[in-house]
């Protein structure tokens, strides 16, 4: 199996555990010093579990709308994709039509996301 088809198919495990809101499942597909940027600015892995655990974010659809664009580096890879996604902020509707920009890294027998990027389209 290429790298490209491994972490795809863990991208997608991850798409999944977001939509089921699983905060300890969510946090096992990120590394420790995993970061989120938005338009906001920088997330920690932190913020993000703890906003997951305690219902302020849910995730209900998670969509992906373009062809996912993948780079490999070294033993790492880069995942580009435009993504719809909605559910819930602060128990307001929302939905999110976003580019999204993963990087993964290899974590002993598997992969690990280490950045997340998003930009509105």
């Amino acid at each position: 199996m290429s790298i490209e088809s491994e972490v795809r198919a863990v991208a997608a495990a991850f798409d999944q555990a977001l939509v089921g809101n699983d905060a300890s499942t969510i946090a096992a597909f990120m590394t420790d010093d995993w970061v989120y940027v938005g338009p906001e600015g920088p997330v920690p892995k932190a913020d993000l579990i703890g906003w997951i655990a305690s219902g302020r974010l849910a995730h209900h659809t998670m969509d992906a709308v373009s062809p996912e664009r993948a780079v490999v580096v070294g033993d790492a890879l880069l995942v580009t994709s435009r993504r719809v996604s909605t559910g819930l902020w602060e128990g307001e509707p929302y939905r999110a039509d976003e580019w999204i920009s993963d990087v993964w890294v290899r974590s002993g027998d598997s992969w690990r996301c280490a950045f997340s990027q998003k930009s509105p389209v």
